[in-house]
C-alpha cells in the first residue's frame, strides 16, 4: 500500500457515523478511542456517543466499557447503533455475542475498511432499506451530513419537487428512521458519490441541464408531475447568470482554476465554470476514485500531493477545502468540500438544484472580483 501523507478524506468509520446520525431516532455509538469519537463529532456537528477505550481496555477487553454506554442509552426511546473502529476490530473481540442481550444495530466499519463513501454505504445497507411500490412521490438521496451543503440541498430539492407537484418520500440519509422501510420506487440524487441505490434512479440535481433532464424523467413516471415551473425557473436564472458572467468577462480574463472535491461536485464545478466563464480548468483533484471526465483529473488524497499540484499549476482560482486554502491565501478561493474551517455557515447553503448553481457562481464571481481588486 502506498504511503499516505496527511490524508484529506475521512475513513469508513466517519462515513458510517454520517449515515446513521442523519436519521432521527438513532443513538450512534463510536466504539473506539477518543480520537475516533472527536474527529466525526467535530466534522459532522451531530450528537454522537463514544466508548473512549484506553490502554487497559485494549489489554483486558472493551466489553465492560461498551455495555456501560449502552446501559446509559437504554431508556431514551431510540434505536442504538454501534460502529466498530480500528482498535476493537483488530483486537478481534466477538462484539456480536457481547451484544446478544441488546437490541442494537452493529456496523463493522473500521477506518482501514475504506473511505467515507464505503462506510456510508455499509451503514445504509445494515439498515436494510426497502421499497414500497404503493408509496407515492420520489426519494431524495446523496444526502450525507458530512457534506456541509447537505441541509441546503435537501431544502432546495424539496422546493423544486414541490414546484413540480411531486411529493417527497424518504431522504437518504436525513429523515426519520422508520421511513427507511417504506421508500418510494423512484429516486432523485443530490450527490451521486453518496448514492443510496434505493429505487430506480431518475437522475441528479447538479447543474441546470441535469436538473431539466431529471424533472422530465420524473414527469414520465409521476402522472401528476408538471416540470414546466422548474423549466421556466431554469430559463430565467440561466439568463441572470449569463448576464453576471458577461459583465465579469468584460472587465477580467477568464479564471485559471484548480478544483479539489468529491468527483460529483468537482465535475459540476468544472462544467459550470467552463460553460459560464470559459474558465481554463487546469486540474481536478478528486477526493474519491474519479470516473470519466473531459477535464484532467486525478485521485488526490494527501496534503503534500495537493500542495505540489497547486504550486505547479499556479491558478487564479482554487476551489476545495480549508486544506487547499491554506496553501496560499492570496489566491481566490471558494469552499466546496469539507473541512471548511474558519468559516461560519449558519444558513443552509446548497450546491444541488437551481439555487445551488446560483450560489456557486455567485461565490466564484465574488471571490475572483475581490482577488482582482
Amino acid at each position: 500500500m502506498p504511503e499516505c501523507d496527511n490524508p484529506l478524506w475521512p475513513c469508513a468509520m466517519t462515513g458510517a457515523a454520517a449515515c446513521l446520525a442523519g436519521f432521527d431516532g438513532i443513538n450512534v455509538v463510536i466504539h473506539g478511542s477518543s480520537g475516533c469519537y472527536f474527529y466525526p463529532a467535530t466534522l459532522l456537528h451531530a450528537p454522537l456517543h463514544g466508548t473512549f477505550i484506553i490502554e487497559n481496555d485494549v489489554i483486558f477487553g472493551s466489553e465492560q466499557r461498551l455495555l456501560e454506554v449502552l446501559d446509559g442509552l437504554a431508556d431514551n426511546g431510540k434505536k442504538t447503533a454501534v460502529i466498530m473502529t480500528c482498535v476493537p476490530a483488530i483486537l478481534g473481540e466477538d462484539i456480536r455475542s457481547i451484544l446478544n442481550d441488546y437490541s442494537v444495530i452493529l456496523v463493522d466499519a473500521p477506518g482501514f475498511s475504506g473511505d467515507v463513501e464505503n462506510g456510508y454505504k455499509k451503514a445504509l445497507s445494515v439498515l436494510a432499506p426497502s421499497v414500497d411500490p404503493e408509496k407515492e412521490g420520489v426519494n431524495i438521496d446523496g444526502v450525507c451530513i458530512f457534506d456541509p451543503f447537505s441541509g441546503g440541498n435537501v431544502l432546495e430539492v424539496v422546493r423544486l419537487l414541490g414546484s413540480a407537484s411531486v411529493s417527497v418520500s424518504t431522504v437518504f440519509c436525513f429523515d426519520r428512521l422508520e421511513k427507511v422501510k417504506r421508500s418510494a420506487a423512484y429516486t432523485v440524487g443530490t450527490n451521486r458519490d453518496f448514492s443510496s441505490g434505493i429505487g430506480t434512479n431518475l437522475g441528479g440535481m447538479l447543474g441546470f441541464e441535469e436538473i431539466r433532464t431529471t424533472f422530465r424523467r420524473v414527469a414520465s413516471v409521476c402522472p401528476d408531475a408538471d416540470p414546466t415551473p422548474v423549466e421556466r425557473e431554469i430559463e430565467r436564472e440561466d439568463e441572470r447568470i449569463v448576464r453576471a458572467c458577461d459583465k465579469f468577462l468584460r472587465r477580467f480574463d477568464p479564471p485559471y482554476a484548480v478544483i479539489f472535491s468529491n468527483f460529483s461536485y468537482a465535475t459540476f464545478a468544472a462544467r459550470t465554470l467552463k460553460h459560464y466563464l470559459d474558465a481554463d480548468i487546469l486540474f481536478v483533484g478528486s477526493r474519491n476514485k474519479p470516473g470519466n471526465s473531459p477535464f484532467p483529473v486525478e485521485h488526490v488524497q494527501d496534503f503534500s500531493h495537493m500542495k505540489t499540484l497547486i504550486r505547479h499549476h499556479n491558478p487564479d482560482l482554487v476551489i476545495g477545502s480549508s486544506f487547499e486554502r491554506s496553501v496560499d491565501t492570496n489566491r481566490a478561493f471558494v469552499g466546496l468540500t469539507p473541512p471548511l474551517r474558519g468559516m461560519v455557515m449558519l444558513a443552509p447553503h446548497a450546491i444541488a438544484g437551481i439555487t445551488g448553481t446560483l450560489s456557486f457562481v455567485e461565490e466564484v464571481l465574488n471571490a475572483c472580483i475581490d482577488r482582482k481588486k
